[in-house]
């Protein structure tokens, strides 16, 4: 495994966009036959829409981390040759909303609802709290169940796990191998929340999957994906839902991967950019699959990422503002796009607003199952506007409301016209506008980390002030999609028109589900393995329990908590200066 500690923290100097587009990107041949499909040469063929003769086999692959600058064809000096070619072929998706952190986005995605409608607004399921995704909640696999699918999940989980009735097998996924927590070593499969509170995460199923450690989890995922459909039928309908670690946090990857980019500088963004890579190859094998097992004229692949890039670990949103975390566009606006034989008008970009949510009806409408049973959905079906590039019936996206997140020094329901306290964290996007209020994040603009400097250059300090007397931004989206120019205070008009539309969300909002840590979720209560700790008859208040006893056996050493801990650290140090 990659070593992870003593990673420092890489800044850059100021590079002009030109200069930082021009990359020597194009380094595979694109003059060779396709990797997923055959191109049609037939006019004729070409204009033959497709018909879905039978429900459609579904994949959707979510990665973890993955800023919007990281991916080739948004200029990156990461090779990423089949996310590149599977994206040519069918629509990629440019004004695509995700969420700025793990388990929102997740959530999202599987519910069709935003945070406020499930009460998951704020942060994330850490590994102690007695939390999950609502029970109440009818998941996008259970609908899929539902319309007669066979449904399988791979990967990362963090919906929560405290009782067994949150587990991903209980939620609608018939077969499940992956992790429940949100941050596990890509081989031992180690996760540490804290110093001493450290376990094994890597299940099959409901149990422990000791027998798979030691596997690099990008590797082993797609496998597993392939072993899954190498044993169902193509005739039946199957929904895989692949959520690779990758690219998260620890930066490790196999050596092979590293030395391609070995002429960078950065340590960070070389052991980055060889996870990228990685996992490029894996979608490929998994594409591969498909078409070997007789499941590729019949499917539809959807690519999305789950949150903006972590600027300090690698990742770049460039030339977006923000980064993981924050509500600028960096931490938000996610790489996504839709591959599929059934697309109607394939070979585009779509500038139709999307969002997370929208996979929920989008993915069973396709399915042909029913909705009329679901109330309550946030998303909507996009697939005509992804398909036959028809209007998107979404116009707003609601990207959060967090009542609990640090309340701005300077806010103030003065300043919200009286309707709204501008000290409290959200953020909302109505046609062309988008409105932040409160805290927003870190807001700089930062190049990809191709130098080892830090922290030296002007375009480090260009926003180091910015802000720190705000708590409402308006931007134009549309015609400023870099946050670049703020414009409260010439367009009150709109602030006010967004943020009635705030207090008429905020009105719909059910209280956070955030509960206290737990000590009997100490993995030394469950075998060392990070696992459901509570009965049925447990509530989310359930405060018993003890100290967890220290373990008989020497623990293994957590090769990451110490690196999560100066993260952790820095990330408050520079939000408490703002910058």
């Amino acid at each position: 495994a990659a070593q992870c500690f003593g990673m420092a923290v890489y800044a850059l100097t100021g590079f002009s966009l030109v200069s930082l587009l021009s990359f020597g990107y194009l380094s595979w041949d694109w003059m060779k036959p396709s990797l997923v499909a055959d191109v049609a040469t037939d006019p004729m063929e070409k204009s033959l829409p497709p018909t879905f003769t039978r429900p459609p086999h579904i994949i959707f692959i979510l990665t973890d981390d993955q800023g919007y600058h990281d991916v080739g064809y948004h200029g990156s000096d990461i090779q990423t040759p089949t996310l590149d070619r599977l994206a040519a072929e069918g629509v990629k998706l440019e004004n695509y909303y995700i969420q700025p952190i793990c388990t929102p986005s997740r959530s999202q995605l599987i519910t069709g609802r935003y945070q406020i409608h499930t009460g998951l607004q704020h942060s994330i399921i850490r590994p102690r709290q007695p939390n999950c995704l609502p029970l109440d909640q009818v998941t996008l696999p259970q609908k899929l169940q539902e319309a007669g699918y066979s449904t399988h999940m791979v990967g990362k989980w963090h919906l929560g796990f405290y009782k067994k009735e949150c587990l991903p097998t209980r939620r609608g996924f018939d077969t499940f191998l992956g992790s429940l927590t949100g941050n596990v070593d890509y081989y031992t499969y180690d996760n540490c929340d804290g110093p001493g509170v450290c376990g094994y995460d890597l299940h099959e199923g409901e149990d422990v999957a000791w027998d798979q450690s030691g596997k690099y989890s990008t590797f082993l995922y797609a496998q597993r994906v392939s072993k899954i459909l190498a044993s169902h039928s193509p005739k039946e309908p199957i929904f895989i839902y692949v959520a690779f670690q990758a690219v998260h946090t620890p930066l490790q990857s196999p050596k092979e991967y590293i030395y391609r980019y070995r002429s960078m500088g950065n340590v960070a963004r070389r052991k980055y950019a060889a996870m990228v890579t990685c996992m490029d190859e894996a979608v490929k094998n998994i594409t591969w699959a498909l078409k070997k097992y007789g499941y590729y004229d019949n499917s539809v692949i959807v690519f999305s990422t789950d949150n903006g890039g972590q600027t300090f670990s690698g990742g770049s949103n460039w030339p977006l503002r923000g980064r993981k975390g924050t509500y600028w566009e960096g931490g938000v606006r996610g790489i996504g796009f839709v591959h599929s034989p059934l697309i109607k008008r394939k070979r585009r970009t779509s500038w139709a607003l999307v969002h997370i949510t929208d996979w929920y009806p989008t993915l069973v409408s396709l399915a042909r199952g029913n909705l009329s049973n679901v109330q309550g959905l946030d998303g909507y079906d996009v697939w005509p506007a992804i398909s036959e590039g028809k209007e998107s019936p979404r116009t707003e996206i609601l990207h959060n409301i967090d009542p609990l997140y640090n309340h701005a020094k300077y806010g103030s329901l003065e300043d919200g016209f009286g309707i709204w306290n501008t000290a409290v964290q959200a953020s909302i996007r109505v046609g062309e506008w988008k409105l932040l209020t409160g805290d927003p994040g870190y807001s700089d603009w930062i190049p990809p980390q191709t130098l080892t400097n830090f922290p030296g250059s002007w375009w480090n300090l260009e926003r180091l002030t910015d802000g720190l007397r705000k708590s409402v931004w308006l931007f134009n989206i549309t015609a400023d999609p870099y946050e670049r120019y703020d414009l409260s205070e010439q367009r009150p008009d709109v602030v006010r028109t967004l943020l009635m539309r705030l207090v008429h969300y905020n009105r719909t909002a059910i209280p956070v589900r955030y509960p206290a840590e737990n000590p009997r979720a100490h993995p030394d209560f469950n075998g060392g393995a990070w696992g459901p700790w509570a009965s049925e008859d447990d509530g989310e208040e359930w405060e018993g329990g003890r100290e967890p006893l220290k373990s008989r056996n020497k623990k293994k050493k957590c090769k990451i908590c110490k690196l999560r801990s100066f993260f952790r650290k820095l990330n408050t140090r520079l939000m408490s200066n703002r910058i």
